[in-house]
């Protein structure tokens, strides 16, 4: 099933173009206190969540509602004015721009694909890894249907496909990576980041994509039992070799993301977005103390850390006349 989205895809510089002013909060600006409403990607849920808590904490007075429902609901939201701050987790788009989408690059992780510990070729494709060509044979172009193709083995494995339901970003940056967009992916669509990890868990024969916070465990590191990881076989000389082989804890993908070994897509940056540059005191130094002080919260919840010199940037954006 291939769904109607089409998503296209702008740099960090365009986003800028489309932040200006936004008129309207009231907060007191000597005494934070109000409600800030968050919504959109699976991928930086477990990150703003945290950011919430901490920020909470600073300040008792104010609260933060947070909802995750897939990038496309974030800036929907954020740009009908339904929530103060959307949740994307892929660049923005002129469109977007035009309408007043303001993006502040928060953080990094990345997207990788999954498939069940029960599958009974499993050991041969962590071994062998995937090529990128053969993924794309999966997803976009329907060629490859069994798993002994993948590792050209003897039987029968009939592969069962599987992507997401919703707009989200995770599709559309593992999809640009296999060279096209969300709509080209096939496979049977499963609504969000926690879905989609359920059908592959659910079916020894799965193939599936996440956000890394939810294919890996939180407090082991390790891949979210009966998941593993996909090793891609990116020098495509049909094994994993010691330098390809990064997936066996948090820790070891994310700094292979830092490095830029692991290749980016699917790697990406994730964005905070509102409509214009907030005027509010409340919404503005949310979003300033994440970009400064929140930042230590950042890899121990299992995200990358961007370079200062973006993050001064990012900044920027938030400096009123």
């Amino acid at each position: 099933m291939k769904k109607l989205i089409t998503i296209a895809l702008v740099g960090i510089q365009l986003v800028f173009v489309g932040c200006q002013k936004k008129t309207s909060e009231t907060e007191n600006s000597d005494s934070l206190r109000g409600t800030i409403t968050v919504s959109g990607a699976w991928a930086l849920y477990p990150m703003v969540v945290k950011w919430a808590e901490e920020f909470q904490v600073l300040h008792p007075e104010v609260k933060i509602d947070v909802a995750a429902g897939g990038a496309g609901k974030g800036m929907a939201d954020t740009l009908a004015g339904a929530v103060d701050i959307g949740m994307v987790s892929r660049d923005i788009n002129p469109a977007e721009t035009e309408k007043g989408a303001c993006g502040f690059a928060v953080t990094k992780d990345a997207v990788v694909p999954t498939l069940n510990a029960s599958n009974p070729l499993c050991g041969q494709v962590l071994a062998q890894g995937i090529k990128k060509q053969t993924l794309m044979d999966i997803w976009i172009h329907g060629k490859v249907k069994n798993w002994a193709e993948v590792v050209n083995a003897p039987g029968s494995h009939p592969i069962s496909v599987y992507t997401r339901s919703d707009a989200c970003g995770a599709a559309e940056v593992w999809a640009k990576y296999l060279g096209g967009k969300q709509e080209d992916l096939t496979g049977v669509g499963v609504y969000g980041d926690p879905g989609l990890a359920e059908a592959v868990k659910k079916d020894a024969l799965g193939i599936g994509y996440n956000n890394v916070n939810f294919a890996y465990d939180a407090q082991t590191k390790k891949p979210i039992e009966p998941l593993c990881i996909v090793p891609i076989d990116l020098n495509d000389n049909g094994q994993i070799d010691p330098e390809e082989n990064f997936y066996g804890s948090l820790e070891e993908i994310l700094t292979a993301i830092r490095e830029d070994r692991y290749p980016s897509p699917p790697a990406r940056q994730l964005y905070l977005v509102t409509k214009g540059v907030p005027q509010g005191n409340l919404v503005r130094e949310f979003l300033l103390w994440i970009l400064t002080d929140g930042q230590q919260y950042v890899t121990e919840t299992g995200y990358i850390n961007l370079k200062n010199e973006q993050l001064e940037l990012e900044k920027q954006k938030l400096v009123t006349q």
